[in-house]
């Protein structure tokens, strides 16, 4: 089917006539209700007016001009029930329990710190990184110690470097520092 110039016009006085997209289907025939719809909006006859389009169209945004100002004077009290949605909003998150999915610009609940790691393993691993290679990112192989040191953003920034342990992607001290026993992690928690 094609739009030709007859069936455009009689698309055109349907519509002014405020007959319903599927109406003027029909009466066109070969032409679906979203067809029709599309023509309308590509032809800019979206509103149901005649020839009087223009003035009403003109006038309804004067009518709401003059009725946005009493909103905007009513929106001061709006932000005081605003706050109290928000701990409504907090409420869920106390679920972390369920391993929730955290929406992007929240905070993420609380990680472990360098305090919850053992002394012992703290020191460990400021002995090893005196002894460490420094190997830069493209140095890095399946059997040197990824554990990175430094601010990335900086050039005093590398990688230990040491022989990883087995299965590992880290030399002993590091594992010691990123992978802690499941018992002191439960123990946490409670």
């Amino acid at each position: 089917m094609s739009w030709t110039d007859e069936r455009v016009e009689l698309l055109k006085k349907m519509w002014s006539e405020g007959q319903s997209a599927s109406q003027i289907a029909k009466e066109l025939g070969g032409v679906t209700r979203n067809a029709v719809i599309g023509k309308v909006h590509r032809l800019g006859l979206s509103n149901r007016s005649g020839g009087g389009a223009p003035q009403p169209a003109a006038a309804a945004p004067k009518a709401e001009a003059k009725a946005k100002p009493a909103p905007k004077r009513e929106a001061s009290p709006a932000p005081e029930p605003k706050p109290e949605p928000a701990p409504q909003a907090a409420a869920p998150a106390p679920s972390p329990a369920r391993k929730a999915i955290i929406p992007a610009g929240q905070p993420l609940p609380p990680q472990p710190s360098a305090n919850e790691i053992s002394p012992e393993a703290l020191a460990k691993v400021n002995e090893i990184e005196k002894k460490s290679k420094k190997l830069t990112l493209m140095e890095l192989t399946e059997r040197t110690c990824k554990w990175p040191v430094g601010d990335p953003a900086t050039d005093d920034f590398w990688f230990c470097g040491l022989p990883t342990q087995q299965g590992k992607p880290y030399c002993d001290a590091h594992v010691g520092v990123a992978f802690q026993p499941m018992s002191s992690r439960r123990d946490r928690k409670r």
